[in-house]
């Protein structure tokens, strides 16, 4: 029987939900928004089918060999200006299209909660476009996913690291028609506090229109935007003034798992992962124009054969892993986050005040944190030089 005692060894994949016989575990919201499971004891079998499929109890092993990496970006400059980054993920979804598959992905719902949905044809790949920057539901997607292949249709299947980990543990076994997807994850944030976030930031207004990666500043300044159903702005900002894009991405309100991240090092099974490929500036500054390009990174022969079958849609350059290495990017995929310091305060506080004033209070704090411990680094390291200076003298005499 599964047991959550320690929130951060899940990450909500919900594979043990859905792999459970009698169906007696329920994915449940706790406190700061993020859904665990509980198990119905009476209508436990004890099975242990669902102890057999976590990601957290049995990680995958690191891939060994250095995935190949390339900057990309598609033909299409309209859909690239729809996209994060260089559009790519489109481009294989089209792929699997046109051989009859099917694409899973994480989508916006009319409330604009996050939930992974299915496209069965070109006009609904749209709504895959663009990064959400909160944990998306899953529902019994994996059970869907695993009638579609048993039918010998091809699946692409997109989702952040433990997703994708969660979804080939529940499967058990490799499929080739299954082909996998997912990207560089920072971390994933409370939908409880998204919700509250755009409710608060809407007072009553309708929302038409969300984009967390809105390139009107630039790729590099991508930003919020949120407009109501007459096409106003509602909220803009970048993501170094936006309070909801700087309290996730320095760790204020994301998933505690994230902070004990079980797919990093390539353990998710994936065959290819997308990211930004920032230092595009600092490597190939003649291709970067600000609109966005994409860091593919293949894992696997059947991510390459994929990479190969949408080649001619998108201008393709291979790039060494060096690159990859020597920026900011490669830490998400090697090491998890590290908490927020006022992330505790935060959670305790969050339904009693504005989130907007929260956020910046917190973020103010933590600011003030930081730079205390670097000066008493700063401290520190001049005190051990000027100890090994003596050190020194002394042994001259």
């Amino acid at each position: 029987m599964i047991q959550v005692t320690d929130k951060h060894k899940c990450c909500g994949c919900t594979a043990c939900q859905q792999i459970c016989p009698t169906q007696c575990i329920e994915m449940k919201e706790d406190p700061e928004g993020f859904l665990y499971p509980i198990v119905d004891s009476k209508a436990c079998i004890d099975c242990g089918s669902c102890e057999s499929v976590c990601p957290v109890l049995h990680p995958f092993s690191p891939v060994t060999l250095t995935p190949e990496a390339f900057a990309c970006k598609t033909k299409d400059t309209t859909l690239r200006m729809q996209s994060s980054s260089g559009g790519i993920f489109t481009i294989l979804a089209t792929v699997i299209i046109n051989m009859g598959g099917i694409v899973v992905g994480a989508s916006f719902l009319p409330d604009w909660s996050v939930s992974h949905t299915i496209a069965y044809s070109h006009e609904e790949l749209g709504r895959f476009r663009g990064s959400k920057y909160v944990q998306s539901h899953l529902g019994n997607i994996f059970r869907t996913i695993r009638e579609e292949l048993k039918a010998n249709k091809p699946v692409l299947f997109s989702g952040t690291p433990c997703q994708v980990a969660g979804l080939h543990h529940f499967l058990k076994k490799n499929y080739d028609n299954l082909y996998t997807v997912d990207f560089v994850c920072h971390s994933i944030p409370s939908p409880k506090v998204w919700k509250m976030y755009l409710s608060q930031s809407a007072e009553g207004t309708q929302v038409n229109f969300v984009s967390f990666r809105n390139k009107n500043a630039g790729w590099h300044n991508y930003g919020l935007l949120i407009k109501d159903s007459d096409n106003h702005v509602i909220e803009s900002g970048t993501n170094a003034t936006n309070p909801y894009m700087r309290g996730f991405l320095e760790n204020l309100y994301v998933r505690p798992s994230c902070h004990a991240c079980p797919a990093r090092c390539y353990t998710s099974g994936s065959d290819i992962m997308l990211a930004d490929c920032w230092g595009l500036e600092k490597y190939h500054p003649n291709l970067d124009d600000d609109k966005g390009m994409s860091q593919v990174l293949v894992v696997t022969k059947k991510g390459q054969k994929l990479m190969d079958m949408c080649s001619v849609e998108m201008d393709v350059m291979r790039i060494p892993y060096a690159e990859v290495e020597d920026h900011d990017l490669h830490l998400p995929i090697t090491s998890s986050t590290l908490p927020n310091h006022y992330r505790e305060y935060f959670f305790r506080h969050f339904k009693q005040q504005p989130l907007k004033e929260l956020i910046v209070y917190c973020l103010k704090k933590s600011d003030s944190h930081a730079r205390m411990i670097n000066y008493w680094k700063s401290i520190g390291r001049l005190i051990a030089l000027d100890k090994l200076f003596r050190i020194w003298k002394k042994a001259k005499k």
